[in-house]
């Protein structure tokens, strides 16, 4: 027999109708109504035109006749051989030819120049007569059609650049995502002849006014581009931050970050209490009860002396109604507003504008928490994470060397961040090794609890001691900062214990070791503050029945956040300076220390407290605490930048500021609020100071105020209504508490079914494309069969009949 011949099957290319328009890759359904369609044209166009065979050099490969229903044929290399009328198919899928194309992206640009024509009022192109539109008989028709096409739309594109005025031409080819010589050749096609400049410079007026209105456009962005990078340069320590994140990641740059956010809660806290109050009673001050005084510098520690008598503390605002000064009070100090003067009612005011000021805290509190968790935990895909920082983190408008700098270290230290996230994910451990670590997890947990009580004993012990000392004697200003010394020890002693105890658990993941060491902080923290809040409420106030235990309480939280103030530096200096300095001596290489974030962060939380306990009693302290922070982040960061080196360990601090927040919010100014309301509710005020002087609990201010609005009228009588049944009654703080869990309720079950919905479409995207696959092996095989049935009729009519007729004689 004669050798039979391999064919191929090549399936004429078809004209394509230059009026469709391909659909979008985007639109799933008409991508497969597309792609039905496509198989349907070339089937009706193999059995109209006939097919035409190639001879295909031997041993290229087999037919396929033996292989898999979901398989194509293999190459040399693995990879998948297709006939020429199914690469033919690929190559016309939508996937395969939109955005990718040269002419694609001149047609896409031709739009976009039209639409700037039909704003400007210019006539449309359709209104050009056809000899001045371009034709592909102006062309030589052996050519490609793909070159004379992309030709046309480009002819097209020029003529539309070319009606357009210089600003917007040079605006739509620096978009253009072509190469610079083609840009270049465009632009120069582009241009007018010189003709027709001379035809413009006849209408001077109108040359005129287009480039004195381009240069007021490109003053005015210029201008803009000012603005906006001096509104960068005046957020407060922007360059600071970037250095900080750059050099040391993003699990050192959230303490800083924390900070900047505290330091804007109390600038809020504080605004309202300076307009309100401090203000108010500065511009009315009450007649000296007795001689003030002389400042010896002493006060700046304890809080008392000259300080008392000023509006840094509650016992300094008075109970009247401020108008003009008071000529001659009643009895119990209460003073009578003059006729035709501004009732300014100063208790209620005094009341008022503490709750107010923590209510926008809290909301302030609650949207940065939401805002927080919704940026940390956003619910979407982290694969491909490693490639969009490589390839798409530079930015290519960065031309300065410290800047190109900083930007180099931030993408090195997120991508150092990036990698040891993965290969924490790829440690897996025995069974017995978590038993050993669940052990020795247990002891350590032990061992810093008993040390936390530990603590909390001393504390009340030498409270106890201190309330008794008082009673037999004066308290001086040593006694005065016993008790405060004694708290900051213990907070700064126990926290380097915890520390080293944590050396013996040896977690695999530097984030756990983070949340537990602020875990068992913030445990040893709270209890002390709620040791001190039942000495200052529960046994000062019996003590004091004749001064003003107010002022002893605003004096007592001023010299623990001084107190608190003075360690943190004495711990930064001798803590991590100190620490360098032996390490570089005992060591050939320089081992800095590492940044404590737990420590640092419960400093700012354990503050933050303080100043939240402390605004019914000293309304000023907020400002105390600004300083404090503003000292606080210059401090920290040039000790940051001159001890302490990067973590050995780095991590992706993507949820700590949410639980930096989420610990504000709950035990801090939780706590603080039910401090604030036992203290407003139950508590009975002095009786020789204060706006509250004359009534038994803070709170029958507004009481008293509401019977005064009853007495003076039926036409106010909508407010008593509201503080009655809006404030004094339980309903609406159940009413909204139950709003609160049910929003954040409804929140989480969005973020889940986001969550299954967006993996319900990673499934249904990964099925499209088994789909698609499937499709093209079927159209495969059906060429094949086609192929081989070819083949056969071809062997068939080549073979000679005497074959089987001597196969019959042998027989």
């Amino acid at each position: 027999m004669s050798r039979s011949l391999a064919f191929v099957l090549n399936v004429p290319e078809t004209p394509q109708d230059p009026e469709d328009q391909e659909p979008s890759p985007y639109d799933e359904s008409e991508v497969h109504d597309s792609f039905h369609q496509l198989i349907q044209e070339q089937s009706r166009w193999v059995a109209e035109e006939g097919l035409e065979l190639q001879q295909r050099v031997p041993g290229a490969g087999a037919l396929g006749a033996s292989g898999s229903d979901r398989q194509a044929l293999l190459g040399p290399e693995g990879a998948p051989v297709y006939s020429t009328a199914t690469l033919h198919i690929l190559a016309s899928m939508p996937s395969r030819t939109i955005g990718r194309s040269r002419g694609a992206i001149l047609s896409q640009y031709y739009s976009r120049t039209v639409r700037l024509r039909r704003r400007a009022g210019r006539p449309q192109l359709r209104d050009v007569g056809r000899s001045a539109r371009p034709s592909l008989r102006l062309y030589d028709l052996e050519l490609d059609p793909a070159v004379l096409e992309e030709d046309e739309k480009r002819g097209l594109l020029v003529k539309e650049l070319q009606g357009l005025t210089v600003a917007q031409r040079d605006h739509m080819l620096r978009g253009m995502p072509l190469s610079l010589s083609e840009k270049r050749c465009l632009r120069e096609e582009s241009r007018p002849p010189r003709g027709k400049r001379r035809a413009w410079g006849h209408r001077g007026l109108l040359s005129c006014c287009s480039q004195l209105r381009d240069s007021c456009i490109l003053a005015s962005h210029n201008l803009g581009l000012a603005l906006l990078s001096g509104l960068q340069a005046l957020m407060p320590w922007h360059y600071a931050l970037k250095r900080i994140g750059g050099q040391f990641g993003s699990s050192v740059l959230s303490y800083f970050l924390f900070l900047k956010t505290l330091l804007a809660f109390n600038t809020l806290l504080l605004l309202p209490l300076l307009a309100f109050i401090v203000g108010v009673q500065a511009a009315f001050p009450p007649a000296p009860s007795g001689s003030v005084p002389a400042f010896r510098g002493l006060e700046l520690l304890t809080g008392g002396g000259r300080f008392t008598h000023t509006v840094m503390y509650y016992g300094y605002y008075s109970n009247a109604t401020l108008n003009q000064p008071c000529a001659s009070p009643r009895d119990g100090g209460q003073c009578t507003p003059e006729a035709g003067g501004l009732p300014y009612n100063m208790p209620l005011a005094y009341l008022f504008t503490v709750g107010v000021a923590f209510f926008i805290t809290c909301i302030t509190l609650v949207y940065s928490m939401s805002h927080s968790f919704g940026e940390s935990y956003r619910v979407g895909s982290t694969s491909g994470v490693h490639a969009i920082t490589v390839f798409c983190s530079w930015d290519y408008k960065v031309t300065q060397k410290w800047a190109t700098r900083l930007q180099h270290d931030n993408i090195r230290t997120q991508l150092k961040e990036l990698l040891a996230e993965g290969q924490l994910r790829q440690r897996p451990r025995r069974a017995c090794g978590r038993l050993r670590q669940a052990a020795v997890l247990g002891l350590v947990w032990l061992l810093c609890l008993g040390t936390t009580l530990a603590c909390a004993l001393a504390v009340y012990s030498f409270s106890e001691l201190v309330l008794q000392q008082s009673r037999v004697s004066a308290e001086r200003d040593g006694v005065l900062l016993a008790l405060p010394l004694v708290v900051c020890l213990l907070n700064l002693g126990a926290p380097y214990l915890f520390r080293v105890l944590a050396t013996l658990e040896r977690h695999d993941s530097p984030v756990l070791e983070v949340y537990v060491a602020i875990c068992r902080n913030l445990i040893l923290k709270m209890v002390i503050l709620g040791i001190l809040c039942y000495h200052w409420l529960g046994r000062r106030v019996g003590t004091l029945k004749d001064q003003c235990w107010e002022d002893f309480v605003g004096q007592e939280l001023y010299r623990l956040m001084v107190m608190d103030f003075i360690f943190t530096l004495l711990d930064t200096l001798l803590g991590e300076l100190v620490w360098r300095l032996i390490s570089e001596k005992r060591s050939q290489r320089k081992g800095k220390p590492e940044f404590d974030i737990a420590g640092n962060v419960l400093e700012l939380i354990y503050g933050q407290t303080l100043t939240w306990l402390g605004v019914l009693f000293s309304p000023l302290l907020p400002a105390m605490q600004i300083i404090k922070l503003l000292f606080l982040f210059y401090v920290k960061k040039t000790s940051l930048m001159a001890n302490c080196q990067a973590p050995r360990r780095p991590w992706k601090a993507s949820h700590m500021s949410t639980v930096f927040i989420s610990l504000l919010c709950f035990p801090s100014f939780l706590g603080a609020a039910i401090f604030l309301c036992y203290a407003i509710w139950q508590v009975k005020p002095s009786s020789i100071c204060g706006p509250f002087r004359t009534l038994d609990t803070m709170y029958e201010a507004g009481k008293v105020w509401v019977r005064h609005l009853e007495e003076a009228g039926p036409r106010v009588s909508w407010l008593s209504w509201i503080h009655r049944y809006l404030v004094e009654s339980a309903f609406p703080i159940y009413l909204a508490s139950a709003l609160l869990l049910a929003v954040i309720y409804l929140n989480i079950q969005v973020v889940k079914g986001q969550r299954k919905v967006i993996c319900l479409l990673k499934e249904q995207l990964s099925n499209e494309g088994e789909d698609k696959i499937f499709l093209i092996n079927k159209l495969q095989r059906i060429y094949e069969r086609k192929e081989r049935s070819r083949v056969g009729r071809t062997e068939e009519a080549v073979t000679p009949p005497a074959v089987f007729t001597d196969d019959w004689d042998a027989q």
